[in-house]
């Protein structure tokens, strides 16, 4: 971690402490805090921001001098904690004298520098990096369950896939200055963003839940105490000629069920019932037209 980054961590540090003390009493420094403290903390955080730390997490950046910077989620999460959109919202309020000191220095050199290596210094430095946390528009929650996929379109490139971490969110770096991706998740409605980097502080995205996949998931997971009540409400979500597709974990094998099968065996309480999840589905004209499940 170099002088800035180290500078930068230990100011997010003390607002922490600041930012608790304000509804909290305890008269050592964060870096003196164990037990019923941290506990205390953890949930001050739960409740401002909807995330979470955990204690080893605490004892190896808080309690100690880590060797490098927290993960990017865990920093734009205590940012948002002390009052900031995010990590780089929080730097570009405290650059310090250290970074601005450097800056100068490298500057006052850059003339004594050949114009090729100047360049290539440039380009190597031109990667924009970007960062986005997803949050369920019903819940007001952060998507944590399950992750969302995320496909990076890429012009006149192959598609990027990768998937939101444990707390809800995904950094990508590029050297253009806007991202273009796909949101796709089993119990959301599939979205495509486009961000500009210059709006890149407040990169909080909601996400619309998916009210069939969540209805299913009611269903399959036993929440309904009174089964045969419901089948009729389960009816109405499918097309007549709908078609539903079981698949197998590490088969290649397919069954096809029809309607009045598959709502069989969501209102018959087994053990398997609560291990169904929802992979894909298909939507015309408000009712469900394929479904694709797996039984875990």
């Amino acid at each position: 971690m170099n002088k800035v980054d180290r500078h930068l961590f230990n100011t997010l540090k003390q607002e922490v402490e600041t930012t608790f003390l304000r509804s909290n009493s305890i008269s050592s420094s964060i870096e003196h805090w164990k037990g019923d403290e941290i506990e205390a903390f953890q949930e001050d955080l739960f409740n401002r921001v909807k995330g979470k730390v955990s204690e080893k997490w605490f004892y190896t950046y808080i309690k100690n001098t880590p060797e490098k910077l927290p993960r990017i989620d865990v920093l734009n999460l205590l940012s948002i904690y002390v009052g900031f959109d995010s990590w780089n919202a929080f730097k570009a309020k405290h650059q310090s004298n250290v970074k601005r000191k450097s800056k100068n220095k490298f500057f006052k050199y850059w003339i004594l520098i050949p114009i090729p290596i100047c360049f290539f210094v440039y380009h190597l430095n031109s990667k924009n990096n970007f960062e986005f946390c997803f949050v369920d528009t019903v819940k007001n929650e952060k998507i944590t369950t399950p992750h969302l996929d995320i496909k990076i379109l890429q012009e006149n490139e192959s598609p990027i896939h990768l998937k939101t971490d444990s707390m809800g969110c995904f950094s990508f770096k590029t050297k253009h200055d806007i991202i273009k991706f796909i949101i796709q998740s089993p119990y959301h409605k599939t979205d495509t963003i486009i961000r500009n980097i210059k709006s890149n502080y407040n990169q909080v995205v909601e996400v619309k839940t998916d009210d069939y996949a969540l209805m299913l998931n009611y269903y399959a997971n036993g929440n309904i105490k009174d089964w045969k009540n419901h089948v009729n409400e389960l009816k109405a979500l499918f097309s007549k000629d709908v078609k539903i597709y079981r698949l197998f974990k590490n088969s290649m094998d397919i069954e096809l069920y029809s309607k009045d099968e598959f709502i069989r065996m969501l209102t018959i309480p087994t053990k398997s019932l609560k291990r169904i999840e929802i992979l894909d589905k298909k939507i015309e004209e408000g009712k469900i037209v394929s479904l694709k499940f797996i039984v875990k």
